[in-house]
């Protein structure tokens, strides 16, 4: 029989990979801060740790994730792997892992790349850190929602390569956004702009997916302009603990503030150009 899973924040990543997993046949216990009419849908992180022993977490920061570990903390015991995919500090990450392995349960560092269709399509790639052995467990929970598991090192690790990883994409978007509107104040049409990008060397998948967003004005999140410039402050404060200067993701950073500061938080983070 396939284990009982758990499914903490039920946000745009996390209720697909809820229903990646029920499809895959697993009986899935959820919890997020809203409630939803979604099927066994439990009141605590606690009575999701009581029912399932695998635990996917997909809250939205550092103290939401410290909260949830704290409140499951007395039902968990040895056999249980908690999995952390929210993009937190790397403080909060080895903080998770202590309070976790406290109480001789396990667990795995596991951000992600990928958005909303990615998670919707299972083609997330899962970046993890921790003991291989808990991977080897994991894998196939994680295989229901993903098309790569990529093994990066130690708990910590991975996540630091996500906030780095997160900080290109932003510095990306946001030298698109000023490309964008400098074609567009000399009076030549964005999709220019767009045939001159695709045969450049410097073309993405991103600026792919972001380009026709801005062109079209239409930012729905696929992800959050809050969450990008949350996870651009980790950058900035990592950096900071080593001595670094980072002027480039400091503006864009500034940018992305100001756009959350004018209510567009919620919108996808290509909005950062929509002045």
């Amino acid at each position: 029989m396939k284990p009982n899973v758990g499914v903490l924040g039920l946000g745009i990543i996390g209720s697909r990979v809820a229903d990646n997993l029920r499809t895959a046949g697993h009986e899935v216990f959820v919890w997020s801060r809203s409630a939803r009419p979604v099927p066994n849908f439990l009141a605590s992180p606690r009575e999701v740790a009581e029912a399932a022993g695998i635990i996917q977490i997909f809250v939205r920061d550092s103290a939401a994730l410290l909260e949830a570990l704290n409140d499951m903390l007395p039902a968990l015991k040895a056999g249980h792997l908690i999995m952390n995919h929210a993009t937190v500090s790397k403080k909060a990450t080895l903080e998770a892992a202590k309070l976790i392995e406290g109480t001789g349960a396990a667990f795995l560092d596991a951000p992600f790349t990928g958005s909303k269709m990615a998670a919707q399509n299972g083609k997330l790639c899962y970046y993890i850190g921790g003991n291989d052995l808990m991977l080897e467990r994991a894998k196939p929970i994680l295989e229901a929602s993903s098309a790569k598991i990529l093994p990066l090192g130690g708990v910590g690790d991975a996540m630091v390569l996500k906030i780095v990883t997160n900080l290109v994409s932003a510095i990306i978007v946001e030298a698109v956004a000023e490309a964008a509107a400098i074609t567009k104040a000399n009076g030549i049409p964005l999709e220019r702009l767009h045939e001159a990008l695709e045969s450049n060397a410097n073309y993405s998948t991103l600026i792919g997916m972001k380009l026709p967003a801005i062109i079209k004005s239409d930012f729905e999140a696929h992800f959050s302009l809050r969450n990008m410039l949350k996870d651009a402050d980790f950058a900035r404060d990592l950096a900071a603990e080593a001595k670094l200067k980072v002027p480039a993701i400091d503006c864009t950073a500034a940018a992305m503030r100001a756009g959350v500061d004018a209510g567009k938080g919620d919108l996808d983070f290509s909005v950062i150009g929509d002045r």
